[in-house]
């Protein structure tokens, strides 16, 4: 499986989760790594389609455009989108929880075919829930 992390994500952060998800046989990157900062979203999301087993995770809620919305279906990604309090944690506070909350993202993951949107709490509970986004 393939993570990729949205630039409202630290980059470092992507490399400690690709080293911690190895053993596991994940990658994990940061958007910036594979497409310039200022790529449209829905263009990245229609390159990510085309090579298929990308899951996507960011503090993003997608709400921007419709258009934004239907290529996030259309394209049949799994996206995971961090609660709100996410964007107001500080960086080692957010470091410490993702890393709480990888197993149960990269287990979810494994599990979906198809893609979905899920919404990470702040609050992490065993074995980790996931709340579901719809339209």
């Amino acid at each position: 499986m393939k993570f990729l992390l949205d630039n409202n994500l630290p980059p470092p952060l992507a490399r400690a989760l690709h080293e911690l998800s190895a053993s596991d046989g994940h990658t994990v990157i940061h958007l910036s790594e594979k497409f310039p900062r200022d790529t449209a979203d829905i263009e990245w999301i229609s390159i990510l389609k085309a090579e298929g087993d990308w899951v996507v995770v960011s503090q993003d809620q997608f709400r921007k455009s419709d258009l934004e919305k239907q290529a996030f279906r259309q394209a049949g990604l799994t996206v995971f989108c961090l609660a709100k309090h996410w964007s107001s944690a500080r960086y080692w506070e957010k470091a410490h929880q993702i890393v709480r909350w990888w197993p149960a993202i990269m287990d979810q993951s494994e599990r979906l075919m198809g893609g979905a949107a899920l919404r990470v709490p702040w609050r992490f509970h065993p074995p980790g829930r996931f709340e579901q986004i719809k339209g």
